[in-house]
């Protein structure tokens, strides 16, 4: 469970352009906004490491103290990162309250693949979802789901009902509907066959020929291109 919380100090800033927030950028500042809780928005700049730090190291739920106020619970609602570089450009904070359950998403993790009988077997494993809607108090939030797959034979479908949250976790999503994980057989590439093909000798009235005149018709054949050779030659020669 992720009950720790960690502490995160933030300056306020003004609400300002697109200019102010690249020059905030360049300084190493993350702009963000903290709202909820039944209090107005505030928008605010954190050290771009100190923020990488904390949410790396912390549960759910960060205490975020701003101007060196009290710290107030929060969680992250939403974190924007650069396309290329990977790093935070924006973060967006939900204020909370410990006694009340919210809506939140977390990861789920799948363990155990490798020992599945269908992989074994040469089957693909496909996760076909990623993040879970939950609900549940701040402080029982997890990190993430985990649900073992390593029973799982060639062409399973499993959904999300044979997923097993944590005590004090609701799942939201349809538990029939949703499908969390197949094994499905691997893809065979095409084997292109190498067709012979043979023309056959047709006679004047388009009868395929007998295989004694097809031969009698190719010597022949064979015999006017040398005549027609030898005619060559000798009119080379005059």
């Amino acid at each position: 469970m992720a009950s720790d919380t960690n502490a995160l100090a933030v300056s306020a800033r003004a609400v300002e352009g697109s200019r102010s927030t690249r020059r905030l950028r360049r300084q190493g500042l993350v702009p963000g906004v903290i709202y909820g809780g039944g209090e107005d928005p505030q928008t605010f700049a954190v050290d771009a490491r100190i923020l990488r730090n904390t949410l790396a190291h912390s549960g759910a739920v960060i205490e975020v103290s701003l101007e060196g106020a009290k710290g107030m619970p929060a969680i992250v609602k939403d974190l924007q990162r650069h396309p290329v570089r990977g790093e935070a450009i924006h973060v967006d904070l939900l204020r909370v309250r410990m006694d009340q359950t919210i809506h939140s998403t977390v990861s789920l993790e799948l363990i155990g693949a490798q020992d599945a009988p269908g992989v074994s077997e040469g089957g693909i494993l496909n996760q076909e979802v990623r993040e879970l809607n939950i609900e549940a108090l701040p402080g029982d939030i997890p990190d993430s789901i985990i649900h073992d797959v390593s029973g799982l034979e060639m062409n399973a479908t499993v959904t999300l009902s044979a997923v097993r949250p944590p005590s004090g976790v609701t799942l939201l999503d349809d538990l029939e509907e949703t499908v969390i994980a197949t094994i499905t057989p691997p893809t065979l590439e095409p084997v292109e066959e190498e067709i012979e093909t043979e023309t056959a000798l047709v006679g004047e009235g388009g009868e395929p020929l007998t295989p004694e005149e097809a031969e009698a018709a190719e010597a022949q054949a064979a015999g006017d291109t040398a005549e027609e050779a030898d005619q060559k030659a000798d009119s080379d020669e005059g």
